[in-house]
């Protein structure tokens, strides 16, 4: 099995070998994900999400059973645990589609339409594609980043924001922190 053979032990591999090993390796984990969901189908991982959702967020079955889904084929199209969507999801608006901030943002995910309108298609009070822009973004904001929690920074302020304003940049890591918390209930009650 894949697990029994350590990074460590690579290196007695022949080149084409560990070339395999490594291809192998990816394939598993991008067809399992790499989230507490484990592997099975689009509707089995769906369905363990969704009665994780309603256990650590309180959320009804009737939403939960309708954007879990959408959370893990956005989270499975752009490489992103959907377990830190589903966390990032709970900060940003309750699961209540209709919020908007202060600010502007809207739906799901909070998005803010003045920047995002043009990259995202469709409506973004709509929940699929809310939900997939917002995990466009996180993914895109991860490229840049360098890491999932600055990821979740820049999701929350900015880029711009968090490199030019210390105030700016606490507030981004304190959003980072709250995500990954609201991460670790979802983990706790699979």
């Amino acid at each position: 099995m894949l697990h029994l053979l350590s990074l460590n032990h690579l290196s007695i591999l022949k080149p084409s070998t560990q070339i395999k090993f490594s291809i192998t390796a990816l394939s598993l984990l991008m067809i399992t994900g790499c989230s507490g969901l484990g592997g099975g189908s689009l509707e089995k991982r769906a369905a363990k999400l969704s009665t994780g959702i309603q256990k650590a967020y309180s959320v009804d079955s009737t939403t939960a059973n309708r954007v879990a889904p959408m959370i893990v084929q956005s989270a499975e199209q752009y490489q992103v645990d959907p377990l830190l969507i589903a966390a990032m999801i709970r900060q940003e608006s309750s699961y209540r589609n209709y919020v908007i901030s202060p600010a502007g943002a809207i739906g799901l995910t909070q998005i803010m339409p003045t920047y995002w309108q043009q990259t995202c298609s469709g409506d973004l009070f709509e929940e699929a594609s809310n939900i997939n822009c917002g995990t466009y973004i996180l993914a895109k904001y991860n490229q840049s980043a360098g890491s999932w929690k600055k990821a979740l920074a820049y999701y929350n302020v900015g880029p711009t924001g968090y490199e030019s304003s210390w105030k700016m940049r606490h507030q981004g890591k304190k959003y980072a922190k709250q995500v990954k918390q609201h991460e670790e209930k979802l983990k706790d009650s699979l």
